[in-house]
């Protein structure tokens, strides 16, 4: 099994020192450095840089400059979809936006982790759980979601917040670590 498959299929796998998977974020992130260098006012060259990033996206969606990513291939946005400023998506699994997400400046949704005996984590060896959010979910300004993670339909996630665990679908959740504190009608 290549180090892409365990990646993948969320098992440990060598991130530092795969030839396959250096070469893939290399590409990601030189044409991230494309992208964050485009005139802001060029949303056509924009949008069409950004679907060469993330190749599953819907019609109408927006991410504002600066934008980085590992592959990119592993992203998928729903329709409506608008990031703010300072995005970062660490996306070696999945990571799945539904329709109307909402996105304030300086989040990061991150599916990489590390093992915590540093023996193996010396050895460049890491995991990465998928992150799916589902639809009509605003996420404040400096939120960080952790990997594998779920968050519900309806939520609003305060800033600052950080995610490490599933929120289900119709509240409002803040905090580090981030917990409900408010049920919203439908």
């Amino acid at each position: 099994m290549t180090e892409k498959e365990k990646m993948l299929r969320g098992e440990i796998y060598n991130a530092n020192y795969d030839e396959e998977l250096i070469e893939e974020r290399t590409k990601a992130q030189d044409l991230c450095y494309e992208y964050n260098n485009i005139r802001p006012s060029d949303f056509a060259k924009r949008e069409e840089l950004l679907k060469k990033i993330i190749t599953h996206t819907k019609n109408r969606f927006c991410i504002e400059q600066p934008f980085w990513c590992d592959y990119g291939y592993n992203i998928e946005i729903g329709e409506n979809f608008y990031s703010n400023h300072n995005l970062t998506i660490l996306d070696g699994n999945k990571v799945k936006f539904g329709n109307d997400v909402f996105i304030g400046p300086n989040c990061g949704f991150y599916t990489a982790g590390h093992p915590l005996d540093y023996k193996i984590r010396n050895k460049g060896l890491e995991y990465a759980r998928p992150i799916i959010v589902g639809n009509n979910v605003w996420f404040g300004g400096n939120v960080c979601v952790l990997p594998g993670v779920t968050i519900g339909d309806n939520v609003v996630i305060g800033a600052g917040s950080v995610v490490n665990k599933d929120i289900p679908s119709n509240c409002v959740a803040v905090g580090n670590p981030c917990r409900v504190i408010k049920q919203i009608d439908k």
